[in-house]
């Protein structure tokens, strides 16, 4: 029995050996406009509105699903998106691998599988290592985002990043209604609101440089020699 061809989909999708061992985000994207990451993209509602809304950003998609990876490319193909794109595979090696530090305007994580089975808790994807890793990724001033409809694994998220040395606590933006059915961050959110369940939503700053270089001072310990020279942001 023979399977129909898969159909091209570069450059909207492209998995991780496609694009090499970095990215560069003026050669991938044909441009400087900031970019902006969303981790698990899923069938890529976020993405595509948010790139046909802000056309000066670029947004890029990790998605592990390629099925559902090029189900978004196949979005942005056909609405002829210039500013986003799809990577198919395991999003924590593109952050730790591929991306520059600081080269990412926000990282959006909406509703990330929370493993129900505590067994499982152990593939989840909100840990310190990842913490560490978008904050070495998002710019000094970049955001964070997240949202769950799990609220165990929402605390979870929440301690995590707000435990974390490099990132303050931001408002969380209210839950609004909306104006029609594709009026919605991700199409999860759509159906949990629909089932009229509630949706937790976190929202954190990555810290200035000098913000943290000063709280590392602090930290330092009394036998360090007072020549030592400790920068501050005014000198």
């Amino acid at each position: 029995m023979q399977t129909a061809p898969i159909k091209p989909l570069k450059p909207w999708f492209q998995v991780i050996e496609d694009v090499g061992d970095h990215l560069n985000w003026s050669e991938f994207f044909g441009n400087d406009n900031p970019v902006e990451v969303d981790i698990g993209c899923g069938r890529g509602l976020f993405l595509v509105t948010a790139a046909e809304s802000n056309p000066n950003v670029n947004y890029l998609g990790l998605e592990v699903d390629y099925r559902e990876g090029r189900r978004t490319a196949m979005r942005l193909k056909r609405r002829d998106i210039p500013n986003a794109r799809v990577i198919g595979g395991d999003g924590r090696i593109v952050l730790s691998k591929l991306i520059d530090r600081n080269s990412l305007q926000a990282a959006h994580v909406y509703f990330p599988d929370p493993w129900w089975k505590k067994r499982h808790h152990k593939r989840r994807l909100f840990t310190p290592e990842f913490a560490d890793l978008l904050a070495d990724v998002v710019q000094p001033g970049g955001h964070v985002h997240s949202w769950s409809d799990v609220v165990e694994y929402f605390e979870v998220i929440q301690e995590t990043m707000n435990q974390h040395p490099k990132f303050t606590i931001c408002d969380a933006p209210e839950e609004r209604d909306p104006e029609h059915d594709m009026d919605y961050q991700t199409s999860f959110e759509r159906k949990k609101r629909k089932l009229g369940l509630p949706i937790y939503r976190g929202l954190w700053q990555r810290k200035p440089l000098w913000s943290i270089l000063l709280i590392s001072c602090t930290e330092w310990p009394n036998s360090i020699p007072n020549t030592a020279t400790v920068w501050s942001p005014m000198s």
